[in-house]
Formats: C-alpha cells, sequence, structure tokens
C-alpha cells in the first residue's frame, strides 16, 4: 500500500462551506425480495422481515448507501480517505419502510470536530417517501484516525451514551446471535456494499486486518432484531430510535451477545440501552433503543 501522506500530528483542514449543503437525491425501489434478501442476509427470525411483508429496522441503510457519504467529499480532503472507518449510526424512524416503497434520499454533512486521536464527521441523511412524507432520519458519524480538524463546527449527532453503572446490573435480557462463515458474502449483495475488505482475503490482510471483517450495519442489524424480539413484540412498527457505536471489528465465525437494560419510560414509550459483546469484549457500545408501549 502506499504510504499515507497525513502523520499523526499534522493539523488537517476541513472545508467548512461544505457544510449544510444537500446532496442530489437518490431513488430507490423497495421490493418484497430485497427485503427478503436481508432480512436472511442479517438471520433475522422475524417472520414478517424474512417475507418481505416489512423491512427490518437496519434496512433503512439501503435505500440511503449511495447518498450518505457523497456530502463528505466537499468538506474532507481526499487524501485521509485511507483513515475513515464508521464511528456511530443513529437512526431515528417516522415509519417502517414497506415493499412498493418508492424512496428518496439525500443528505447532508452537520458539523465536524477534532479529538486526541482522529476527527469526528456527522452527516444527517433524510430518506422520504414520494410523496414527501418523512420515513427516517439518520446519523452518521465517521472517523478520520490520527487527524485533527480542530475545534467543533457545527453541530454532532443527537447523544445516546451508555451509562456504565448499567453493567453492573443483570440485564433485562441477554440475545445471542452467530456470525456465520457466509455472512459477509450475503450481506454485502443485500445491502449494496461491496467494501473488499468483507469479501477479500488478502485485501483485508494487506489492510493489516487478521482476514475480512464482518460489515458493521450487519452487526447492527443483528442488535436490532435482539432488540425487538425482546422488548418490542417483533414489531418493528413500535421502534423509533436505534443508534450503536461501533466499537471493535466482528469476525465470520464470532459468537455475538446484545445485552438490554430498560432505562426510562415518557410519552408513551420505553427507552431500552443495550451493547453487544464478543463475551466481555463488546463491539458495539452506547446502545439506544427507543420503542413504542
Amino acid at each position: 500500500m502506499s504510504a499515507d501522506p497525513v502523520t499523526s500530528s499534522d493539523t488537517v483542514a476541513f472545508d467548512s462551506s461544505g457544510l449544510n449543503v444537500w446532496c442530489d437525491e437518490e431513488r430507490f425501489e423497495v421490493t418484497a425480495e430485497r427485503i427478503a434478501e436481508y432480512a436472511a442476509a442479517t438471520n433475522d427470525p422475524i417472520e414478517a422481515h424474512l417475507e418481505g411483508d416489512v423491512a427490518p429496522p437496519i434496512f433503512g441503510i439501503v435505500p440511503v448507501f449511495e447518498a450518505m457519504m457523497m456530502p463528505i467529499l466537499d468538506v474532507v480532503p481526499m487524501n485521509i480517505f485511507g483513515r475513515v472507518v464508521h464511528g456511530e449510526q443513529d437512526f431515528h424512524f417516522h415509519r417502517p419502510i414497506r415493499p412498493g416503497d418508492t424512496l428518496v434520499s439525500r443528505a447532508k454533512v452537520i458539523g465536524y470536530e477534532g479529538k486526541d486521536n482522529g476527527s469526528t464527521i456527522t452527516v444527517l441523511i433524510e430518506c422520504r417517501g414520494e410523496d414527501g412524507e418523512l420515513v427516517n432520519e439518520q446519523y452518521l458519524t465517521a472517523f478520520f484516525r490520527n487527524v485533527n480538524a480542530g475545534p467543533l463546527v457545527g453541530e454532532g449527532a443527537p447523544a445516546h451514551k451508555f451509562d456504565t453503572a448499567l453493567a453492573q446490573q443483570p440485564p433485562l435480557a441477554a440475545v445471542t446471535a452467530h456470525v456465520d462463515a457466509d455472512q459477509t458474502y450475503r450481506y454485502a449483495p443485500a445491502s449494496g456494499d461491496p467494501v473488499p475488505l468483507h469479501l477479500d482475503e488478502q485485501v483485508a490482510k494487506d489492510a493489516g486486518l487478521p482476514g475480512i471483517i464482518a460489515h458493521g450495519l450487519c452487526t447492527m442489524a443483528m442488535s436490532s432484531w435482539a432488540v425487538l424480539t425482546e422488548v418490542a413484540g417483533s414489531d418493528v412498527n413500535r421502534l423509533k430510535r436505534f443508534a450503536v457505536r461501533f466499537s471493535k471489528m466482528v469476525f465470520p465465525n464470532d459468537d455475538l451477545e446484545t445485552r438490554i437494560w430498560r432505562t426510562g419510560s415518557e410519552n408513551g414509550a420505553t427507552t431500552y440501552s443495550f451493547v453487544t459483546g464478543r463475551g466481555e469484549d463488546l463491539v458495539l457500545t452506547d446502545g439506544l433503543a427507543v420503542v413504542a408501549d
């Protein structure tokens, strides 16, 4: 691989003129077959998802995939893109996605901030129906390792911090999931994410990894059906918000467990915090789910 021209001590100028500029709209036709393919690719046990009657919550990434990274190109220098990782994802649901929907998505960068070990950039994504009805909003936080963009400009994503005191209490529920040996090969076409780190052993090893890694959003999808089955009656209509921080890589053949705690109730909805771990090694942290009662 070519040498990275950016060192860990460099301050990198992001372009604030690219903030709050919507990218071009992307259109997506939803089919029952694509919904069912996504559900199967994430080992989702919920029948309505597997039948393609209604989309699982994290399927929401599929219609916006082409739009979500485009606005970052107007803010971040191209020479640091080799340092980017997916930091957090936060879905706010207004209604589920259904077969027959024509969805229109757009995205914009709303802020960025330098930190000790790198810089975050936050993208707001809107997904609407053809009639303009808001289907979901998403906050994507990308993290650029070892570059400093300086103090906060604009705004970050809404908070969803896990209260570490919860870990001292037994969880309300714990749900296991297995990452299959072929998981990434099924998830890539179902999601539309062709990144070779998930599909090509040599590419992954050249990047310093022990082998291919699972898609973070596939792990997030597994945690979402864990929450739905345990505290929402397997009804995606009840899920109003779902957020995680991607903490560590997941590999094929990993065994995962999502541990869920109830944290509050107001305005007709109950809030849950959760983590997903490979044993005690947490791969998803700061998990937050809001479920309508």
